[in-house]
């Protein structure tokens, strides 16, 4: 079995024969992913807050005092009421749920309601101005990031072909007219 890691995935072929260093890289890799990964999501942050200087952007915690602020403001002339967001997967959910308490704001689900379905008293001026659009930048770097971490470790340890099923066309049925 010379060239295969555990778990039985194809080793690339500056690798074979060393899984220990294939693992050590792949695990570098994914740390500076990562890191890249959570420097976008703070930049997301810093616009929303409205940051504009360097130092601000790195400075979250400011940044999230700022839209804290921003709420309560919003709130005296727009008072909150009651939302409800379907989110298609549990990844956008938590994200969804992290965002919402980050900001102080208590996202709640009725008693048989989906689990696809987030409630929260926030009002309406916030949601469309700042908490859904960046969720939806937030989502959409993780979504990104989740799938290029599948098809990395799809493509190493089980095929490097990753891609989407083809999509076959029946042929015609004799005596249709097309």
């Amino acid at each position: 079995m010379a060239g295969r890691a555990q778990g039985g995935g194809a080793l690339p072929v500056g690798m074979r024969g060393r899984p220990d260093a294939y693992r050590a890289a792949t695990c570098y890799r994914g740390e500076v992913d990562e890191e890249r990964l959570l420097e976008k999501l703070r930049l997301i942050e810093a616009l929303f807050a409205g940051a504009t200087t360097d130092g601000e952007r790195m400075a979250a915690a400011e940044a999230r005092k700022r839209i804290q602020a921003r709420l309560g403001a919003t709130e005296q002339a727009d008072p909150p009421v009651e939302h409800q967001f379907s989110l298609a997967d549990m990844w956008s959910r938590k994200v969804f749920l992290a965002l919402c308490r980050r900001y102080g704001i208590t996202p709640y689900r009725r008693r048989g309601q989906r689990h696809t379905t987030v409630m929260a008293k926030v009002s309406k001026r916030f949601v469309e101005e700042t908490l859904w659009p960046e969720f939806e930048q937030i989502a959409g770097e993780l979504r990104k990031h989740l799938n290029e971490v599948t098809m990395r470790i799809i493509s190493s340890a089980i095929h490097e072909d990753a891609s989407e099923a083809s999509e076959l066309v029946p042929p015609p049925r004799l005596g249709s007219k097309s």
